[in-house]
């Protein structure tokens, strides 16, 4: 296993920021099918209400797409969330290992089981080809939710 320290020897994350001393990082991974929409979403808003030091999320999905789906993009954009250069990526057992919680949004049983990972599900629509009207209800549940998560898990 590689961990990654700064000059003085201290464990850094994944962002380059310090882990928490005695305490490993809390990691959660959000996965959708094409990791083109909700995960992403959940992801970034994730990673920007959490504290850095206690936790991180990273995004995934069972068959990736291309790219971030546009009107995903577009919906974060009006909220200064900027996920353009954010890229599907597959959910594999191995990046699920590292995480404390999977949270699926619509693959079901195509989401690998991982023993010994919680895991739950927040049944969401896909915004694909939605409405940007559809995508923003879909955008402020997810946030909702993240922010419910962090709470409950002492993150934010």
């Amino acid at each position: 296993m590689l961990v990654l320290t700064d000059k003085t020897g201290c464990a850094l994350n994944a962002t380059g920021k310090k882990a928490r001393k005695g305490n490993p990082m809390f990691k959660v991974i959000f996965a959708c099918v094409h990791n083109a929409g909700r995960s992403q979403m959940a992801a970034a808003f994730f990673n920007q209400l959490a504290d850095p030091q206690k936790a991180q999320a990273i995004s995934a999905g069972t068959q990736p797409g291309e790219r971030v789906h546009p009107e995903v993009q577009a919906i974060m954009q009006e909220i200064g969330m900027d996920l353009s250069h954010a890229k599907p990526q597959k959910l594999t057992e191995a990046l699920a290992r590292e995480a404390q919680l999977l949270i699926t949004m619509g693959c079901g049983d195509q989401c690998p089981y991982i023993p010994g990972l919680r895991r739950e599900d927040w049944p969401l629509q896909d915004p694909k080809g939605l409405s940007a009207e559809q995508v923003r209800t879909i955008r402020d549940d997810i946030k909702t939710r993240v922010q419910e998560l962090l709470s409950r898990e002492v993150l934010a």
